[in-house]
């Protein structure tokens, strides 16, 4: 009896160890040469951004808007839909309500890029998706710069370098370093410092 529990022991055991190092190998090589990757996928979203319409190429805020930058410098976007009030944008200082989702570069294994945050987890709809609020001088320079140029209704894709997100660092167990971040947002309504917001109705969503 004694021989038999340890043998099974031995067993689960092993079968854990096995689950855990094939695990980690599946991990090992979602993101093998994971910076050189993600550097090759900027680069073909900078150049989409040069190449086709309904792309903008913003310069990080904290940047000087006279100088060309280097590719790291920008924020890179498609727009998917404009809102219905385009007469003003968010200010460094303001509160902003969104809705939005976040993923890393495709990859073989995920290919729309792993969600890692987010207030939609399935399929973004304008008309169901969940908000949340934050003070835009709280995110990533990239996620920043971005809001700082949409405008209530504005439904963009955006691609943000790892200098302007996460850096070499990462965040978490989610975002690896050096990830190039894809955000699909959507502006709903802000507000100055100082000021409460709007009680949100879903009547920007509807159309």
């Amino acid at each position: 009896m004694i021989l038999r529990k340890t043998l099974t022991y031995l067993f689960v055991s092993a079968a854990v160890v096995l689950s855990a190092c094939s695990e980690s190998s599946a991990d090992e090589e979602e993101y093998a040469n994971w910076k050189e990757r993600n550097e090759l996928f900027l680069a073909s979203v900078a150049n989409d951004s040069l190449q086709r319409s309904g792309w903008q190429r913003l310069k990080c805020f904290s940047l000087d808007e006279n100088t060309e930058g280097t590719v790291s410098d920008y924020v890179y976007v498609k727009v998917l839909a404009d809102g219905d009030d385009q007469t003003s944008c968010p200010a460094y200082t303001d509160s902003v309500r969104v809705s939005y989702q976040g993923r890393l570069m495709p990859t073989a294994t995920y290919p729309e890029g792993k969600v890692f945050d987010g207030t939609v987890y399935g399929t973004y709809d304008d008309k169901t998706n969940s908000t949340t609020k934050f003070r835009v001088a709280s995110l990533t320079d990239g996620f920043c710069t971005a809001l700082q140029h949409m405008h209530r209704g504005d439904h963009w894709r955006i691609y943000v370098p790892a200098a302007l997100g996460y850096g070499e660092s990462g965040s978490g167990t989610t975002i690896p370093g050096y990830s190039v971040i894809i955000f699909e947002l959507t502006l709903i309504d802000f507000s100055p410092a100082g000021e409460a917001m709007p009680v949100w109705s879903a009547r920007l969503m509807s159309r």
